[in-house]
């Protein structure tokens, strides 16, 4: 179909990809990076139980099974500042965090996924492992909370932020599930019909993985996927989390305040808790669902057969329709629901009260805040999202003047818009922000709601501001389910600052991010980028459908998706890296 090929988001042939799934592969010489290594374990403190000691690694064809390979060596990053040889003797920690990033916890049986338009869309409408994500996400808890400290400095963690998507589809009972995941509780990640499950994986269509069937689904034919009886009851089966040990943070996402991320919030709500869910949909269905998703001029625009799931008329093809046990559960929240369940002092966890957000989000109109990091440091997380639909995103002006009063008033240097040097007595503050969109991701051209006649501003626009101001060192984001470090660069080394952006806990290859800062005493400071998998076993015994076998089970699924990318990893210079950046006053 032309409409497909236009948008280029075809399925994507399986063939070759066995052997590029490696996730472990390194491309140097055995010897180039056993010598990195050893640089490496000489410079950490801890490396166990992250990728600086080991990885898991994709072996054999067709079905690839995950082993223990080698780890991956910190890469040196001098894009803004060139290294001192013996900064190591005089480094001082000043922080250390961690990143998780698009958990995407899911209900899985929702009404409102398009599932459906998976060769269209890819891996986000579908993935065979997206009934276990719960109990991935729990694991990654069980990962943070056995390190405790940074593997590079030994400084223990000051907290954790979550950089947005991390519900799916912005339902309550997501929302609910999240917050047990990180501050410790029972979890059933099970909805409509408590006594089994109601979804693509057992409607008996080869469009989909049918683990508990003997159907020759393009899941099994393609990439090998097993039959797995009792699968789905394990996957929907009570479990426990321990809840992080450390303080955590919010930053919102795309998906935790629209349909599917993509649609203009309020879109289908009744859907959400009614009782009709397509599986499968003919061609022009399938493109209409698309475009309404992805075209700017399309948006929201629906195909008359999903806009009548909100209805009571009948839908005319009723092949393609099954119907669901309903759920009040599923009702979206908004954006001040979303901050609501936050500030719901029973769901404090270990802290921080509201994580992150505080009395003045509470009307859902301006979701973004500061924290404290560390003596000297300060976070600043922004909401890069609008209601108006697309996933990507933007900044609206009365955030963006928001984040530069803040910058300028603790920032004793910064440049004017002409660029001249300006100076003024204040006491000076480090920043880290965090978003959900990178900077390239933030070209969405709608209007929020929120805002409706506001001026939404790119993010290259944002970049050219942060490079202002010299106090600015590093920019953490997601949303591209990608690791990539940018080095954003400027003719005055102190202007330059890093945007960090990490690969999902969803999708292949399902990694959470470490950073610690550290003062090197000669005019840089370095932060080191460590990624974490998490904490379950790599080889999967498909018979085991305890938590620890799910939670692998999760990471074999993504690995052997149909859409798993080996780009998402990165290059060796986006993974574990040290980042030289300039340091604009001493550590306190």
């Amino acid at each position: 179909m032309a409409s497909l090929n236009r948008r280029g988001f075809l399925l994507t042939s399986s063939a070759g990809i066995g052997g590029a799934l490696a996730l472990g592969a390194y491309p140097t010489s055995a010897s180039a990076h056993e010598s990195l290594m050893r640089r490496t374990l000489d410079r950490v403190v801890a490396p166990e139980g992250t990728t600086l000691a080991e990885v898991g690694t994709a072996v054999g064809d067709g079905y690839q099974l995950l082993t223990s390979g080698p780890g991956w060596p910190i890469e040196v990053r001098e894009d803004l500042v060139a290294a001192q040889s013996d900064r190591d003797d005089r480094r001082t920690p000043l922080a250390a965090f961690v990143q998780f990033t698009d958990l995407h916890i899911m209900d899985a049986q929702s009404p409102v996924r398009f599932e459906y338009t998976h060769p269209l869309l890819g891996t986000g409408a579908h993935r065979p492992q997206e009934t276990l994500g719960p109990i991935g996400a729990s694991a990654l808890v069980s990962r943070v909370n056995s390190l405790r400290n940074g593997p590079v400095t030994g400084r223990p963690f000051d907290f954790m932020m979550t950089t947005g998507d991390n519900t799916d589809n912005h339902e309550q009972v997501e929302l609910d599930w999240l917050m047990a995941i990180l501050n410790g509780g029972s979890v059933t990640p099970n909805t409509g019909d408590m006594s089994g499950y109601e979804g693509v994986q057992n409607c008996g269509s080869d469009l989909y993985w049918q683990p508990e069937s003997d159907l020759a689904d393009r899941y099994k034919t393609e990439r090998g996927l097993p039959h797995l009886p009792g699968f789905l009851a394990a996957a929907l089966a009570e479990f426990q989390s321990p809840g992080l040990d450390i303080p955590w943070y919010c930053t919102v996402g795309n998906h935790d305040n629209t349909p599917s991320g993509t649609l203009p919030a309020g879109t289908l709500t009744d859907a959400f808790v009614g009782d009709r869910k397509i599986m499968l949909a003919e061609d022009r269905v399938i493109e209409q669902t698309a475009d309404a998703q992805t075209d700017p001029e399309q948006v929201g625009e629906l195909p008359e057969e999903v806009e009548r799931l909100e209805s009571a008329r009948e839908v005319q093809s009723a092949s393609i329709v099954s119907t669901v046990t309903p759920d009040e559960r599923r009702m979206p929240f908004d954006p001040a629901g979303f901050v609501a369940a936050h500030l719901d002092e029973g769901n404090t966890g270990p802290g921080p009260h509201g994580h992150g957000f505080t009395d003045a989000n509470a009307d859902g109109v301006d979701c973004f805040y500061t924290f404290p990091i560390a003596e000297g440091v300060t976070g600043v997380s922004l909401d890069t999202t609008t209601l108006a639909g697309l996933a990507n995103g933007s900044i609206g002006k009365a955030q963006y003047d928001w984040l530069e009063s803040t910058l300028r008033a603790s920032s004793s240097v910064y440049y004017d818009l002409l660029g001249r040097r300006r100076t003024q007595d204040v006491t000076d503050e480090l920043f880290v922000l965090f978003s959900h969109h990178t900077s390239g991701t933030m070209d969405n051209p709608l209007p929020d709601s929120r805002r409706p006649t506001e001026v939404r501003f790119i993010g290259q626009i944002l970049v050219a501001m942060l490079k202002r101001y010299p106090n600015v060192l590093a920019w953490v984001n997601g949303h591209t389910h990608h690791n990539k470090v940018t080095a954003h660069t400027s003719d005055s080394p102190e202007r330059g600052f890093w945007e960090i952006n990490t690969a999902s806990h969803v999708d292949h290859p399902q990694l959470a991010r470490c950073i610690e800062l550290v003062d090197n005493a000669d005019g840089t400071m370095s932060l080191f980028t460590t990624l974490l998998e998490a904490d379950s076993p790599y080889q999967v015994d498909h018979g085991d459908f305890s938590p620890a076998g799910l939670a692998s089970l999760y990471r074999e699924l993504s690995v052997n998706d149909l859409y798993a990318e080996p780009a998402k990893l990165g290059s060796p210079a986006d993974r574990n890296v040290e980042l030289l950046v300039a340091a604009h006053h001493p550590a306190r």
